[in-house]
């Protein structure tokens, strides 16, 4: 009988660590664990590989294009993000696990039938980077999840959870290759797909970003807006009094620019200005997510008023915007630095 080497038979592997097994072997350290958060993770895993495979074939079946409405914030809707809005509301609901959503595509908290009620509030983006989409540049989906707090009728109220309370966060990246990049509270593992198998593989285990790097990421396009100390920190990135100046990328998916951060270091930031006085992204399903895993990975978020954690943010609407600052805690904390000192 054929065994196998080292878990492979040839380049196929034979015990592969899939998403669903990691974080059952998660759970079994928690013997009091329901499951519960099991069950919910593995629907998010089923919406991002169905997203992932509407992406990679939607200049066949015509899904480019604005499909004629705009979301909750007033950005225009494409048919993309409504399938994937679509998507990921049915998989969810269809878990009993959750009791509420917020989405940036609805207005209002999305609340599940009780007949299918569960304990978890999931907030999220289905398509971030929705803009980039008929010109193929990465794109991807984020979400958080809380455990609600109270019994009885679900209210908007229960989803103003500030991000210190999320049990579990993560993003899934469609690029080159489709990754699943998840917390739920013990370190940061990024998970590849097998279109073969159809699985999401560990194959970024423990990952932690450098304490320092040599990029910074943000739309210059808005530099005439921010205030004068972020002006100058700008113009040193660019033009440093000693070293080689700092690389600058921005993609303009938050998604593509965050996941690249940790992957290499460095800054990414969308900051206040005088035209936006709290940023452009979202608190609940775009900053607090990408925060939590920043910080579960080694790095820091803030928002530049003061040390002020985006994390520590208590929400007052479910669109709310937040100005971040997120990366390698070094880079953060040189920013801070050019922020509270003086003129």
């Amino acid at each position: 009988m054929a065994t196998s080497n080292g878990g492979k038979i040839g380049d196929i592997p034979t015990d592969a660590m899939t998403l669903n097994r990691f974080v059952m072997e998660e759970q079994m350290k928690h013997p009091g664990a329901s499951g519960s958060l099991t069950l919910l993770l593995s629907s998010l895993c089923t919406a991002c590989k169905a997203t992932e495979a509407a992406v990679r074939k939607a200049g066949i079946a015509q899904l480019y294009g604005i499909a004629g409405d705009t979301n909750s914030t007033g950005d225009e809707q494409k048919k993309l993000d409504v399938l994937a809005n679509d998507l990921f509301v049915n998989l969810l609901k269809s878990s009993y696990q959750t009791c509420a959503m917020v989405s940036e595509e609805n207005e209002h908290m999305i609340e599940v039938p009780v007949a299918k009620h569960g304990r978890y509030i999931v907030c999220f983006d289905p398509l971030d980077g929705s803009s980039n989409i008929d010109c193929l540049v990465s794109i991807g989906s984020i979400f958080g999840i809380y455990k609600r707090e109270k019994d009885g009728p679900v209210s908007t109220e229960d989803c103003l959870l500030p991000g210190n309370k999320l049990v579990a966060a993560g993003y899934c990246v469609f690029g080159t290759a489709c990754m699943m990049v998840l917390s739920t509270g013990n370190g940061v593992n990024g998970f590849t797909l097998d279109p073969s198998i159809g699985e999401f593989i560990l194959t970024a285990s423990n990952m932690t970003i450098p304490n320092k790097g040599k990029i910074y990421s943000t739309n210059e396009g808005n530099a005439q807006y921010l205030d004068n100390k972020l002006q100058r920190y700008l113009n040193d990135c660019k033009f440093p009094k000693e070293g080689k100046p700092k690389a600058a990328r921005y993609v303009g998916s938050m998604v593509a620019d965050v996941h690249r951060t940790i992957c290499y270091g460095g800054v990414f930031m969308y900051p206040a200005n005088s035209t936006a006085a709290n940023g452009k992204l979202r608190l609940l399903y775009e900053c607090n997510p990408m925060s939590y895993i920043v910080e579960q990975a080694g790095g820091k978020a803030v928002t530049g008023r003061g040390d002020e954690r985006v994390l520590d943010v208590i929400p007052e609407k479910l669109h709310q915007r937040c100005p971040i600052y997120l990366g390698s805690s070094e880079d953060v904390d040189v920013i801070l630095s050019y922020l509270n000192g003086d003129e």
